[in-house]
């Protein structure tokens, strides 16, 4: 299944006030609502959070990049 690793290391490291953070971080939570709403789920896992979705065109029109090994990537043509 597509997916990618949350992480959340620099979210806010270019805001120069405070309001700035809010901000950032008002835009991100609408982000993963909106996210949540079109089907995508988070796991947990021992590397970390993984955002995935069942179908792979969602996952692909929002742009991710799918962290998947490539083996499992591979479409196999009857």
């Amino acid at each position: 299944m597509p997916h990618f690793t949350w992480k959340d290391t620099g979210l806010t490291a270019d805001c120069a006030s405070l309001e700035a953070m809010a901000s950032r971080f008002e835009e991100a939570a609408a982000l993963m609502r909106r996210m949540a709403g079109e089907g995508f789920v988070l796991e947990r896992q021992s590397e970390g959070q993984r955002i995935t979705h069942a179908e792979p065109g969602v996952f692909e029109a929002y742009g991710f990049i799918n962290e998947e090994s490539p083996v499992r990537q591979l479409t196999l043509l009857p």
